[in-house]
C-alpha cells in the first residue's frame, strides 16, 4: 500500500507529472465528471473544484457507507483526491463574476450540467470562447450537446439500458442486467479525459481552445466493441449468454468441487492442451469440438461436456494445474479477496492518504503506470469549502474582509 502526503501539503506548487502547470476549473459533480478531473489531477494538474455552499457535490450525501470516523461518504472520497474545494453559488451574479475571474487563471473548464444550464449563468462555451480563446471546455452530459435527446438528464442505469449493454448482460432465460459498477459514468469520464488531452495537444500547436462534447450514450455505444460489431456484421441482436463469450468457447465460468472458476480457452492449440492434459483426447476427434467456430456453434454441448470434468477438482487445484499449462483461468473473487490479492497489493492499487479530519483514508489508486512521470497523490479528497480562502485569496488576491463579505451573502 502506498502512503501519500498529508492535508497540509501545497499541491499546487508540489505537483509533479505530465500535466504539471495546468489548472482546471472543475464544475463537475457525482461520477462521470469527477472521474475525468481526478485523472487530470493524478497526472499533475491543479484542480479547483467548485461546490455549492453548504450542500456541495451530491455524492457527499451518497451514504452510507461513510469513511470511518469522518463525515465523508466513501462515494465522494473515491473520485475527488488531488482537488481543492471552493464553494461558490454560481446562480448568483457575484458567484458568476468569481467564476469568470478564476477562468483568467485556468486552462480547462470541465462541467457536467444539463445542456444549456450554464448558459443561463453566462458560463456556456459560446459565451466564454471569445473572452478565453485558449480555454478548453469539456462538457459531459447524458446525450451530448446535439440530437433529439440532448435536453434529457443522463443516469448510469438509464444509459446502460438505452445503450444496449443490459440486453447483453444476464442469464439467457433471466432478465436483462446492468453491470454491477457504473460503467457508463466511468467510461464517459475517461473519454472526456482523452478528449481534453487531445485538445491540449492541439492548443499547444495552434494556441486555440475548443469545446469537447461527451455524451454518455455515445461513449456507451463506442464500447459495445465486439458485440456491437457482431450486430453490424449480421443484423441480428446478440443474445444474453450469462458468463459465456460470444465468439470463443469454452470461455466462461464452471462449477468446481468447492466453488467456481473462470476458464478462458482462447484458441485451438490451448483447447488441445487442455484435452490432452485432463483425459479428454476423444473430444479432439469430434468435429463439434475440433475448432473454436464449431465449439461456439455447439456451446451448450461444450458446457455440458466439460462441467462434470471441472467439478472433479477444487478451484485451487484447477488453478494450479491450468496455470502450469499456461491456460487462462482465475477464481471469482469477492472484493475482500481482490484487495487481499498479492498481485493487486504488489501493484500498489490501494493508497492511504491523511484526510483533513485527521483520519487515514484508503482510496483506490490510479492504474496508469508511467515510468518517468507517475501519478501522484498529493492531497486527500477535501472537506467542503476547505480551500475557498486559499484560492480566492492566493489566486485572485482577495482580502479576508472581501471573502468574509461574500460568505455572509451566501456567495461562498
Amino acid at each position: 500500500m502506498q502512503h501519500a502526503t498529508g492535508p497540509g501539503s501545497d499541491f499546487a506548487t508540489s505537483a509533479t507529472g505530465p500535466l504539471q502547470g495546468l489548472r482546471v476549473l472543475d464544475l463537475t459533480r457525482v461520477l462521470a465528471g469527477p472521474t475525468c478531473t481526478q485523472m487530470l489531477g493524478d497526472l499533475g494538474a491543479e484542480i479547483i473544484k467548485i461546490e455549492r455552499p453548504e450542500a456541495g457535490d451530491d455524492t457527499r450525501g451518497f451514504a452510507p457507507p461513510f469513511i470511518p470516523n469522518t463525515r465523508e461518504s466513501a462515494y465522494f472520497v473515491g473520485v475527488n483526491r488531488n482537488k481543492k474545494s471552493v464553494t461558490v453559488d454560481i446562480a448568483k451574479p457575484e458567484g458568476q463574476a468569481l467564476i469568470l475571474r478564476l477562468l483568467e487563471h485556468c486552462d480547462i473548464l470541465a462541467e457536467n450540467f444539463k445542456v444549456g444550464a450554464l448558459a443561463k449563468y453566462g458560463l456556456g462555451y459560446q459565451q466564454l470562447k471569445a473572452r478565453f480563446p485558449r480555454l478548453i471546455y469539456c462538457s459531459i452530459t447524458g446525450f451530448g450537446q446535439t440530437g433529439p435527446y440532448a435536453p434529457r438528464p443522463g443516469y448510469d442505469a438509464l444509459i446502460q439500458a438505452m445503450g444496449g449493454v443490459m440486453s447483453l448482460t444476464g442469464e439467457p432465460a433471466g432478465s436483462p442486467q446492468k453491470v454491477g459498477v457504473p460503467v457508463a459514468d466511468l467510461f464517459a469520464g475517461l473519454y472526456g479525459c482523452i478528449g481534453i488531452l487531445a485538445a491540449l495537444n492541439h492548443r499547444n500547436a495552434t494556441g486555440e481552445g475548443q469545446q469537447i462534447d461527451i455524451g454518455m450514450l455515445d461513449t456507451h455505444v463506442a464500447w459495445l466493441a465486439n458485440q456491437g460489431m457482431n450486430y453490424l456484421a449480421t443484423g441480428q441482436n446478440p443474445p444474453r449468454l450469462g458468463n459465456q463469450h460470444p465468439n470463443i468457447a469454452p470461455y466462461q465460468e464452471f462449477p468446481t468441487k468447492d466453488g467456481y472458476i473462470i476458464l478462458a480457452v482462447g484458441n485451438d492449440p490451448t483447447f488441445e492442451r487442455f484435452c490432452k492434459a485432463f483425459g479428454q483426447e476423444a473430444l479432439l476427434a469430434d468435429p463439434r469440438f475440433a475448432t473454436n467456430a464449431s465449439r461456439v456453434q455447439n456451446r451448450q454441448l461444450v458446457t455440458d461436456t466439460l462441467t462434470p470434468v471441472m467439478q472433479g477438482r477444487t478451484t485451487a487445484e484447477w488453478i494450479e494445474a491450468l496455470e502450469a499449462l499456461k491456460i487462462g483461468c482465475g477464481p471469482i473473487n469477492t472484493l475482500e479477496q481482490v484487495f487481499a490479492d498479492p498481485h493487486v497489493q504488489a501493484r500498489d492499487m490501494v493508497v492511504e492518504m491523511q484526510h483533513a479530519s485527521g483520519e487515514a483514508v484508503k482510496v483506490i489508486a490510479n492504474p496508469v503506470k508511467l515510468s518517468a512521470t507517475p501519478p501522484s497523490y498529493r492531497s486527500p479528497p477535501p472537506v467542503l469549502g476547505q480551500h475557498t480562502d486559499e484560492v480566492l485569496g492566493g489566486l485572485l488576491g482577495m482580502t479576508e474582509a472581501e471573502i468574509s463579505g461574500l460568505r455572509h451573502k451566501g456567495i461562498t
